[in-house]
């Protein structure tokens, strides 16, 4: 089974993906994101929204990058292009987004 990370501080936008038979361990802000990432699960793909209150989607990115997983798929989820550092992602989520779109692009990586 395929895990998946989603860093998000709105309870349950995702909550659909164990459905498609996807592991998910949810975050609710950057700081317990990296908290999951570095407690030895190995995650195939991490969603996160970009603008969250504390660390942002960016510098989780950021850190993902430097890590010692640093290929690890991630994807980003924002409302502006504005307030994100695109090099750190491997696909960007503008929202809205149709959930069937959502399950392409963890498909492409998955």
């Amino acid at each position: 089974m395929s895990r998946i990370m989603v860093i998000d501080d709105q309870d349950g936008i995702l909550s659909f993906l164990p459905e498609l038979g996807y592991e998910v361990k949810d975050a609710q802000d950057g700081e317990e994101g990296i908290e999951l990432f570095n407690n030895g699960y190995n995650f195939d793909l991490v969603i996160t929204e970009v603008t969250m209150p504390g660390m942002s989607g960016n510098a989780v990115a950021k850190y993902i990058r430097s890590s010692d997983k640093p290929g690890t798929p991630i994807v980003a989820i924002t409302r502006s292009g504005d307030d994100i550092n695109k090099q750190l992602f491997d696909f960007v989520l503008m929202k809205p987004f149709p959930l069937k779109t959502l399950v392409k692009v963890i498909r492409l990586f998955i």
